[in-house]
């Protein structure tokens, strides 16, 4: 006799251990800047002008505090540490994200939505969009290069737009009785290559910019969900992935805080204190043993074939008005390897026959 038993849905019993680890790695994260003290906040009114110049969110996030770093910047060892965090709190934010999206896809669309939508897809993306993503030769960056992504609500109503039109190109590709109720002459085959380069198009949006609110599909998804797993899935990973996206953004003020700091400082050094540490460092490995000792080889014995050499000195006169031979001087002239060889006896190699 077989007794049936209960069992976890497989999308919970994956995705909500690794919800739960994603939660103590960000906890963890964020106990990693207790100790830390190179960099502190202060309240905006408290700031001067310049010190707002180097927040980048002092217009969008006006209720965050401003970054204060030491005047020469931070130190390159913390320097480094803030870079290894921002990295695995960005694997962190990837891993929520890609939850996240993979149980909104497993929604189903709401027919509320479905009767919003546009009868094509030129009217949903626009005469100027459709003609980019239907072209021959497609590329995405000049795609979004081509739209104003300038402000939040230009890219939520880009992606609002490129999620309406893959709708309607994949509910008329999979229309069984092969009429098309909106009489479009465009092939099936043409109808999945655009819903490819549209999805393609997500992708790139949604990584680009993570911060981003959520688009009207998902909020419809969300308003008009039954499943208990799918809300239970989808609120603690938009939880997740909201708590990295700041604690990155935060990460990253005060890296941009630190640049500044450092450009102005190397801005206000006098001109001989300006040169790289790296690039000092260069020049000395470029020095050879003779650099140092103050020898420069054959060549300072050269002079130039264009200038004519000196006249030599006229020997002091004697009384009687003749001149007096000079006497053999000691110099401290470098002499040449050929030359030293020649004074202590030794003999030269044999010229070379050719």
């Amino acid at each position: 006799m077989e007794v049936m038993g209960t069992q976890q849905r497989r999308d919970l019993q994956a995705n909500i251990p690794a919800l739960r680890k994603i939660d103590t790695m960000l906890l963890d994260y964020l106990d990693n800047f207790k100790d830390r003290n190179e960099f502190w906040y202060v309240k905006r009114d408290s700031c001067s002008d310049s010190d707002k110049e180097g927040s980048q969110r002092s217009d969008e996030k006006w209720w965050i505090p401003i970054v204060k770093v030491p005047p020469n910047g931070l130190s390159p060892a913390s320097r480094g540490w803030l870079q290894h965090q921002k990295e695995l709190v960005n694997q962190v934010l990837k891993a929520a994200m890609a939850i996240n999206a993979n149980c909104l896809m497993e929604m189903s669309i709401p027919e509320t939505y479905l009767d919003t939508l546009p009868k094509n897809g030129r009217a949903s993306l626009g005469d100027a969009l459709y003609r980019i993503i239907t072209d021959v030769e497609f590329d995405p960056d000049v795609f979004l290069s081509t739209v104003g992504l300038t402000s939040e609500h230009k890219i939520l109503d880009l992606k609002d737009r490129i999620e309406a039109s893959v709708i309607i190109w994949n509910r008329k590709v999979h229309n069984k009785d092969g009429k098309s109720a909106w009489g479009s002459a465009v092939s099936q085959e043409k109808r999945e290559q655009f819903e490819e380069r549209a999805q393609t198009l997500l992708l790139i949006i949604k990584h680009r910019f993570p911060g981003i609110p959520q688009s009207t599909l998902d909020t419809a998804k969300i308003q008009e969900n039954r499943d208990v797993g799918f809300a239970l899935l989808e609120s603690y990973s938009r939880v997740l992935e909201s708590v990295a996206f700041n604690v990155m953004s935060r990460i990253e003020d005060v890296i941009e805080a630190d640049n500044h700091a450092r450009e102005k400082a190397k801005r206000d050094a006098p001109a001989a204190e300006r040169r790289d540490p790296q690039e000092a460092s260069e020049e000395d490995q470029s020095r050879t043993l003779l650099d140092f000792m103050g020898w420069t080889g054959d060549s300072d014995a050269k002079n130039d074939d264009s200038s004519p050499p000196p006249p030599p000195p006229e020997p002091p006169a004697q009384d009687d008005g003749r001149l007096m031979k000079l006497p053999n001087i000691m110099t401290n002239l470098k002499q040449t390897y050929m030359e030293k060889l020649d004074f202590l006896g030794g003999h030269r190699s044999p010229t070379s026959r050719h």
